[in-house]
């Protein structure tokens, strides 16, 4: 890959929706057009324990720039600290301006998380959402089903998880179930409506590729059967199948950012993004 295609993962981590350093992110990377630009959001991190997981995430990928928009100090520091041990660039987009009113002005920052936004139904439907697609992650609880929006099914590495945070962001209901061969589907994916559901698939060799670093990544053999591409195309075939009998909407995300994948459930949901 040559500097003009150079691949990027911006990193946006927020103690609460994340509009602002998402923005922030997008108005910058407008700037280097040729690069190929992936935005891993993540909202609401508000104790140390979601951040530490965060960052255990972003350990295992390339060419990160982090933009973060912490209002505690307890938060800010460990991305301080993981970023120069990493050597990653990290941006505080909040602090500084903060940190100038206060010398300025002399009153201390109330250090209240999402503090710019209005507190109109809007927000407070964003929230909820944020909160549904947290709750109802990797199928922890299946009446989730039956309430969501939109439900999402992939195999393992088909962004299931990011794609329902970025969609709650767009005041959706989002619950996602992994899909492994032989495992039992719940009854209440075949009592949804077809439209709601989105079946997520990627090309083998790229889940091969993803899953090995993923696993070099933790110290772990490589040659198992998460990587093996033997066991890929069978999981991958299980899920078509599995696809064809509901007759849902596929999406393949090899190549795919999650913007992307996003405003294609969108359009097939006939939903107009005014967010």
């Amino acid at each position: 890959m040559t500097d003009t295609q150079k691949e990027l993962n911006l990193i946006i981590i927020s103690d609460a929706a994340g509009e602002t350093a998402y923005k922030n992110a997008v108005a910058a990377a407008a700037q280097f057009p040729t690069a190929t630009v992936n935005y891993r959001r993540y909202p609401f991190v508000t104790n140390v324990e979601k951040l530490e997981s965060t960052l255990d995430e972003v350990k295992e990928l390339s060419n990160v720039v982090i933009i973060y928009s912490l209002v505690k100090s307890e938060l800010q520091l460990p991305v301080i600290k993981f970023s120069r041990e990493a050597n990653i660039q990290a941006i505080d987009i909040l602090s500084p301006t903060v940190e100038a009113i206060n010398q300025v002005t002399g009153i201390k920052p109330v250090e209240i998380s999402g503090a710019q936004h209005q507190l109109n139904q809007n927000y407070f439907d964003r929230i909820s959402a944020m909160e549904f697609a947290v709750l109802y992650d990797d199928g922890k609880d299946p009446k989730g089903f039956l309430e969501a929006d939109v439900v999402l099914l992939g195999v393992s590495r088909t962004s299931k998880t990011p794609l329902s945070l970025f969609l709650a962001n767009k005041n959706l209901k989002v619950a996602n179930l992994p899909l492994v061969p032989q495992t039992h589907i719940p009854d209440e994916i075949y009592k949804i409506d077809p439209k709601k559901i989105i079946g997520l698939t990627n090309d083998a060799k790229v889940l091969n590729e993803i899953r090995v670093a993923r696993l070099k990544s933790y110290g772990i053999e490589a040659d198992n059967s998460y990587s093996n591409m033997d066991a890929i195309n069978e999981e991958l075939n299980s899920a078509k199948k599995l696809f064809d009998k509901l007759g849902c909407y596929v999406i393949n995300v090899s190549h795919r950012s999650i913007e992307e994948t996003a405003a294609l459930i969108m359009k097939h949901l006939e939903i107009e993004d005014e967010l």
